[in-house]
């Protein structure tokens, strides 16, 4: 069977028994969503591992497909991981606002900003800090629009250099 082929049967069985198949599963894990189509998308990646499976009959296929999900539900419930994990809607520690962090971060970057020449310190504030476009900056400044787009581009650029240099960013 060509590549194409099993390619060809895989959508479609995906596509006639999919919705069922996170049905079952949602059923087997009691509404954990992420983990059900974490389940049937692995079925259906053993499936296509498994050629020989797609070339058989499609109620062949859905009841192998169906037969892989419950392993899979069974295999993690099993597992030490789960066995360990404790269920509580109450979060242990509550977060905290971080009021130095925020107060940190505007001042590097404002030294960072500074760095700049004025004309691309320029261009920054007013595109990212005051939200003008393109065409208000233009207008502002007295320069064409390709040069904002420009000047943005390399103050970008550079500001990102600065930061690099101060270690905030890789």
């Amino acid at each position: 069977m060509s590549a194409d082929e099993q390619a060809a049967l895989l959508r479609a069985i995906h596509d006639a028994h999919s919705r069922d198949l996170l049905r079952y599963v949602l059923r087997l894990t009691r509404g954990d969503m992420p983990f059900a189509e974490d389940v049937v998308q692995e079925s259906l990646l053993r499936l296509w591992r498994k050629p020989e499976i797609l070339e058989q009959s499609s109620e062949s296929a859905r009841a192998w497909l169906f037969t892989v999900a419950r392993n899979l539900v069974i295999d993690d419930r099993r597992s030490a991981r789960y066995a360990r994990e404790l269920q509580s809607d109450n979060v242990p520690e509550r977060p905290s606002l971080d009021a130095i962090g925020p107060a940190v971060d505007k001042w590097v970057l404002a030294e960072a900003l500074k760095s700049l020449s004025p004309d691309h310190r320029s261009v920054i504030v007013r595109a990212y800090y005051l939200g003008q476009t393109v065409a208000d900056i233009a207008g502002h400044e007295q320069i064409p629009p390709g040069t904002v787009k420009s000047r943005l581009h390399y103050a970008l650029r550079a500001l990102r250099i600065a930061l690099q240099e101060r270690g905030v960013v890789q």
